[in-house]
Formats: structure tokens, C-alpha cells, sequence
């Protein structure tokens, strides 16, 4: 399960052949610069320089969520998250800095916040998740500024991290952690986690209180395992069935209301609502029911529209997570697809991996691994690929995975946006 740059960069970025270079001269619009956008927009230009490739972003860096998590254990400055697009740009690609509002998908244009329109050829996706403000009684923008989720890296993971170095030893974090499918499964965990660790060195009399709307969660037995271990009771998991599922918050912002009349008052609360994908794609009449955009599972082009693909936490492609490295392998199965369409070619055949590390501890880590075909087109696990970390496993492969996590962090960030 060894991971570094060089594997990373050749295991999944792979075009075939004969979608290399077509000089088609088309334009392809992406909207959002995260992982899934920024690697569509890079491999594009890589396998054909004749494309207008347009990344619309109105950010001039992003943060990535992956690491988030280790600002709120004072393991790293949220600076170290900062991803420009400078890579992109020096490629080739032209960083569009505005917001994209709608889609018009007869005309085939993207309109943006400040009126123009940006006209396209394929168009791809990528804005992410949004979140389904209402779901939470009392949950909403304005509460989000008090009580932040942390669930888009940046200005919500300073305030968490600010409010946890200001609460009084004693105090309770309180996580609230919403039902499936969200965005990276084991993420609230490892925030436990690293908070916890925190709380040990800075607050010893303090704890972490996670509600859960489920009955179980990504890796749960490495985690609980963890906390027993290294964090003294200091992690404590209430799951739905015993009143966990958060319904609403106090107009106070101090207390969270669970299913069956439950309260909780915390010092700190981190609330995580349930989501939906970004708010482009329910605009454009992408999404079904549920909130997530349907897909063609070979070529992660959109059900509703044929010159409209969708790759990242926006679509339905489980049993997949919503995970950075789904979204950096999705984008090149849709960018391939993309260009074989372009050149009257029919799409390869994709294949995807997915490796998702978690911190227990400063340098040491757990993960989970697995591979993913399409089956009478359906996306399905391979057999025999997955692969999670042993429990009461030697302190040495602790260590290992934590250093693996980080080359696949400065590995991806290279793979999407060209960074050094």
C-alpha cells in the first residue's frame, strides 16, 4: 500500500493513446478549482495544448479539506493548505476569476455573477458539495458564523481552531456528524481524533462529544480502538440509536437538540449538516432527489445532458466516497471520456482506486483502500481490493501510514494543480 509521488502520478495519470493530441481547438469550461477541477482542467491541456481550457473559480486559492483536520490538532497553519493556480495557468489553462451562477444548457453557455458568458463545447463540474441549510433546525449561513462546520477548508477551519484555543479547559466539544453520503466518511473522526489530541496537551480536563445521525462510521473499530488507547475516555461516540441524529440548535448557538429530545451544551460545537452537491448543479437540473447528480458510470458524463460531465463529492458514484482522491481519479476517467468523445472515439474502459488515511495521533495513521470497476453499468468494488489497516497493529506500521498520507498529500496536490 506504499504510495508516493512517482506511483501516483503514473497509476492514475494515464490517458490512452488514441485521445492524446487530437487538436480539436474545442472549448472546455470547468467550473471549480478544487481537486476534481483542477485535475480535469491540468490533463486536459497535457493530452491536447489545441483546447481553450476555462477554469472558472473566483478564488485565487483554495485550501484543501484533506489536512484540515491537522490545523485543529495544531499539527500545521492553515497556510500549508493554500493552493494557487499558478501551475495551471503557467499551462495553458485560463483561470476565470468570477463565480459561475447558471447554466444554459440549450444555448451551451455558463453565465457568471457578473453577467458575462462564457460559451463551451463540453463543459465539466466540479463546484463540490453545498449544504442543505434547513435540514437543522435553527442551522443555517448566519448560524455557520458562530457554530462553523468546518467542512469547506479556510475561513470556517480558522474559527474552529480559533474558538478551540480560547475555551476554557473543562469544556466540551461537541461534533456533530451528519448521515451518509457526505463528504469524506471518516473525516469527523479523525477531527475527533486530532482534537483530542489537542485537548491532551492543552486542556486535559476538556472532552470531545461526537452525536452521530449513524450506527456506524468509516474504520470504526481502528478509531474507538485509538481513543481507548491514546485519549483516556476523552472521546466520547453516541450513534442514532441512542439518541446521537442532531435535529436542531438553540438560538444561542450553545446546545444541540437531538432526535428524542436529547441536549447537549458545548463549549465549542462543530456542527456538520447534512449535504448536497454545490449549488450549480441543482441550479442546472442535475441533481434527482436525493441531491447528488446522476452519472454515466463509464464516463462520468451527466444522465441529463451529453455535453455535461460531473466529477468530485457533486455526483452519485458510490460505493465510491467523496474522497480527494476519488475526485482526482474521477476527473481523469471523465477528461478521457471527454476527449474521446471529442474525437468521435468511444470511451476507454475506466478503472478507479481509492486510498483514504486517517490520523489517529501526530504521525500515525490508518487507512482504507479499494479498487472500483463497471459492471453492467453499475460502478462496483472490485473483489479482493479492499484493504484496511490491521487493528493492534505494531506502532512502526502506524508510523508508516502516517508518512505514506503525507507523500500522498504533496503527490496529489502536484498531480492536480501542478504545484512543486
Amino acid at each position: 500500500m506504499g504510495l508516493t509521488r512517482r506511483t501516483l502520478l503514473l497509476g492514475l495519470g494515464v490517458l490512452p493513446w488514441y485521445v492524446r493530441g487530437q487538436g480539436s481547438g474545442a472549448r472546455v469550461v470547468i467550473v471549480g478549482g478544487g481537486f476534481a477541477g483542477a485535475t480535469a482542467a491540468r490533463y486536459l491541456r497535457l493530452a491536447d495544448p489545441t483546447l481553450d481550457v476555462r477554469l472558472i473559480e473566483p478564488h485565487l486559492a483554495v485550501h484543501t479539506c484533506p489536512f484540515s483536520n491537522h490545523v485543529l490538532g495544531g499539527l500545521r497553519d492553515l497556510a500549508s493548505l493554500r493552493q494557487d493556480f499558478t501551475g495551471l495557468t503557467r499551462l495553458g489553462v485560463q483561470h476565470v476569476r468570477a463565480r459561475a451562477v447558471a447554466v444554459d444548457r440549450t444555448a451551451r453557455h455558463v453565465r457568471l455573477d457578473e453577467g458575462s458568458r462564457i460559451g463551451y463545447d463540453r463543459l465539466m463540474l466540479a463546484p463540490g458539495i453545498d449544504f442543505r441549510w434547513g435540514a437543522i433546525d435553527g442551522y443555517g449561513p448566519e448560524m455557520a458564523e458562530r457554530v462553523p462546520h468546518a467542512w469547506q477548508a479556510g475561513p470556517q477551519t480558522a474559527l474552529l481552531w480559533r474558538q478551540l484555543q480560547a475555551m476554557d479547559d473543562g469544556g466540551t466539544v461537541l461534533i456533530g456528524v451528519p448521515d451518509n453520503p457526505y463528504r469524506c466518511p471518516p473525516g469527523p473522526y479523525e477531527r475527533a481524533s486530532l482534537i483530542a489530541h489537542y485537548l491532551t496537551r492543552h486542556k486535559p480536563r476538556s472532552k470531545v462529544l461526537i452525536l452521530d445521525a449513524k450506527d456506524s462510521f468509516s474504520k470504526q473499530a481502528l478509531f474507538q480502538q485509538a481513543w481507548a488507547q491514546r485519549y483516556s475516555g476523552r472521546v466520547e461516540w453516541i450513534g442514532r440509536s441512542d439518541d446521537g441524529r442532531v435535529m436542531g440548535i438553540a438560538r444561542n448557538g450553545r446546545e444541540l437538540h437531538t432526535e428524542f429530545g436529547g441536549r447537549h451544551r458545548g463549549a465549542v460545537i462543530n456542527l456538520i449538516p447534512p449535504q448536497q452537491a454545490g449549488a450549480i448543479a441543482v441550479h442546472a437540473g442535475l441533481t434527482d432527489d436525493s441531491g447528488w447528480v446522476p452519472l454515466e458510470a463509464t464516463t462520468f458524463r451527466t444522465r441529463a445532458d451529453p455535453y455535461l460531465y460531473v466529477a468530485g463529492d457533486a455526483g452519485i458514484a458510490a460505493p465510491m466516497p467523496k474522497s480527494a482522491y476519488c475526485a482526482n481519479a474521477q476527473a481523469k476517467v471523465a477528461v478521457a471520456a471527454m476527449l474521446a468523445d471529442l474525437a468521435g472515439q468511444p470511451a476507454p474502459e475506466p478503472h478507479w482506486h481509492n486510498v483514504c488515511y486517517s490520523l489517529l495521533a501526530p504521525e500515525r495513521a490508518v487507512s482504507v483502500a479499494a479498487g472500483y470497476r463497471v459492471e453492467a453499468g453499475r460502478l462496483v468494488e472490485v473483489p479482493g481490493t479492499a484493504v484496511l489497516s490491521p487493528l493492534d497493529a505494531p506502532d512502526r506500521l502506524r508510523i508508516d501510514e502516517a508518512e505514506r498520507a503525507q507523500a500522498w498529500y504533496r503527490a496529489i496536490r502536484a498531480d492536480a494543480w501542478g504545484a512543486a
